[in-house]
């Protein structure tokens, strides 16, 4: 029997490392080719590679293009989380409560996260069009101008951050929901007796109790919202003048589109870099283990 056990632990030890390695190479093959390609002058993936060095980091990091699109990038991401976390607490808050209906609310404010991002891209173009949108004509019946919804710099960024809030805020809610669960009634309970209010309640006793979620919630979204990819190219493709370009974009028209793959793969490294180092401070100021935070 005991060397039954000891067989069965070293097999489950083999696919232990068998599942580690395969999940590296996924992630860290896709990595370390795109940096070296990034070391390569390319006009495609299959051409003859000239070495550089480092050279195309130098040319993209003085090129307006590249900080324009890091600017970009970070105003469409830091909306984007912020307007998700405060809509995702006020829903969470919400369907907490106790109301006839409850569970079928709560399974319909995740429909939005269930949709493809494509039907929610060419929805919100339909709603949006400057001639047959629905939204258009609404407006216009109530006296104002035709919106220029994708003509426009700022209103194409903000139609954007609208329809990536609108997909992504019921993972939001549903996290927060998660976390109100393990929140003890008690501590309600004795609050009142105190004679704490809602506010005070809310302040006091369920945010510093959803605070571990909120920090995994804006880990993740910074992650998923700074590398986004689809929504942006489905919705305006990076335009009207690049005015919603953002890193991912420019490193597909770099090299896809300008025929510029070292340049592509650049500013994907690039970005790359940016992202670990925001989330190694993230990961040193943050404490995401409760032991650590309260010590």
């Amino acid at each position: 029997m005991q060397s039954f056990r000891t067989s069965s632990d070293r097999r489950l030890l083999m696919l232990f490392i068998v599942c580690v390695g395969a999940t590296l190479l996924l992630i860290l093959g896709p990595v370390l080719h795109a940096i070296q390609l990034s070391l390569y002058e390319a006009t495609s993936f299959v051409s003859a590679r000239k070495w550089v060095g480092l050279s195309n980091y130098a040319r993209i990091i003085v090129d307006p293009a590249f900080w324009h699109s890091l600017t970009v990038g970070l105003v469409f991401s830091v909306s984007a989380i912020v307007l998700q976390v405060l809509l995702g607490i006020a829903f969470a808050l919400l369907l907490d409560q106790s109301f006839p209906g409850r569970a079928l609310m709560r399974g319909i404010a995740i429909l939005p996260y269930m949709l493809p991002t494509v039907v929610i891209a060419i929805t919100a173009q339909w709603l949006l069009d400057g001639s047959l949108g629905l939204v258009t004509h609404w407006a216009q019946d109530l006296g104002f101008a035709r919106p220029a919804w994708f003509e426009n710099g700022p209103a194409a960024l903000s139609v954007v951050i609208t329809a990536s809030v609108w997909t992504w805020t019921p993972f939001v809610t549903v996290c927060f929901l998660a976390a109100l669960q393990t929140v003890p009634g008690s501590l309600y309970e004795a609050a009142r007796v105190d004679g704490a209010g809602p506010i005070a309640r809310f302040f006091h006793i369920t945010l510093p109790m959803l605070v571990p979620m909120l920090m995994v919630v804006v880990l993740l979204r910074s992650i998923w919202m700074f590398n986004k990819f689809d929504i942006v190219w489905l919705l305006t493709k990076g335009g009207p003048l690049s005015a919603t370009e953002h890193l991912p974009i420019l490193a597909y028209r770099r090299a896809f589109m300008q025929f510029d793959v070292g340049g592509g793969a650049t500013v994907a490294t690039l970005s790359f870099l940016l992202l670990s180092i925001l989330l190694a401070i993230y990961f040193h100021f943050v404490p995401l283990d409760d032991k650590e935070a309260r010590s």
